[in-house]
Formats: structure tokens, sequence, C-alpha cells
């Protein structure tokens, strides 16, 4: 399964308690407070649509694919993001 990386831009004020546990749900690991990290089947484009419609229509959302061995750094990161970002990019 391919990792991405998932990250959105609340714009307006809203609830993203449904954005949130369909991350949780689909086991990502969240590094910082709007970016998560996730092993998930499907391109970029299908997992955008799926989460598109739990956030605010003038939101920002941005979808990457994380290629194995991608040079990455982190400052005070929790042990289980270290632990995937390890597991699933490398170094």
């Amino acid at each position: 399964m391919p990792a991405y990386m998932i990250s959105y831009d609340p714009r307006t004020a809203k609830n993203y308690d449904a954005l949130t546990k369909q991350l949780s749900e689909w086991n990502c690991v969240r590094p910082l407070e709007s970016l998560w990290f996730g092993n998930l089947n499907g391109d970029a484009l299908t997992i955008r649509e799926m989460l598109r419609a739990l956030i605010g229509g003038n939101d920002g959302l941005f979808v990457c694919e994380i290629k194995p061995s991608s040079d990455w750094a982190g400052v005070k990161l929790h042990e289980a993001v270290t632990a995937w970002v390890r597991a699933n990019i490398g170094k």
C-alpha cells in the first residue's frame, strides 16, 4: 500500500471530528495538528475525493504520495509518528 501525506487548511470554523475519525480509522498517524501520514489504498485523487466531503467548502486539502527513501526531518514528534515514518519512508 502506498504511503500518503494528507494536510488540510481549516479556513472556516468547522468541526473536524468526521475527518479525524476517518483518518484514525485508516490507521493514519498525526505528526502535526493538520498533517497526517498513512498507508492507503487508491490514488491521491480518490483519497482526496473521499476526504473532501468531510471538510468545509472553503477549506484546503492536500494529498501526496510519499516515496520510500524520501528525505525527512522533524522536531518533537511523537514516538509512534517517528516509528511510522522510519518504517514507511526510511532513515
